[in-house]
């Protein structure tokens, strides 16, 4: 269900480099979070680096969405670049595996599956 990937490079790295990747292949990064900074705003002392990207690629949105409206709510597509253990580490949700479980439409699965390519192939060349 998940595809993560190791690096040697920083978090911050990695993720600017996942964003030039992102670009390069004519997805968008709609909003970049940074969940250590969020929480320590929130008071809470967290220990790992964690940047959320949120990513999509329009056309293919629309194409999900014309099929089944109500799958806005698995939309867009996040990838995180993150501190564990001392390692760096770039991971998703597979879309594949998150639509299977929203839905048995052929046309969205084929779709999942073109998605997953492309942002696979982003991690690994921000890795």
């Amino acid at each position: 269900m998940k595809y993560i990937v190791e690096t040697p490079k920083s978090v911050e790295q990695a993720a600017a480099d996942l964003q030039a990747a992102v670009q390069r292949h004519q997805f968008g990064v709609l909003h970049t979070y940074d969940l250590q900074e969020t929480l320590k705003k929130k008071g809470v002392d967290f220990p790992n680096e964690c940047r959320i990207l949120e990513i999509c690629n329009p056309q293919q949105a629309k194409k999900v969405l014309a099929e089944d409206m109500a799958l806005n709510m698995a939309l867009p597509c996040r990838v995180s670049v993150y501190s564990d253990g001392g390692k760096t580490r770039i991971g998703m949700i597979r879309p594949t595996a998150m639509l299977k479980s929203l839905s048995d439409s052929p046309n969205l699965e084929l779709i999942a599956k073109e998605v997953e390519g492309a942002i696979m192939v982003m991690m690994d060349e921000a890795r």
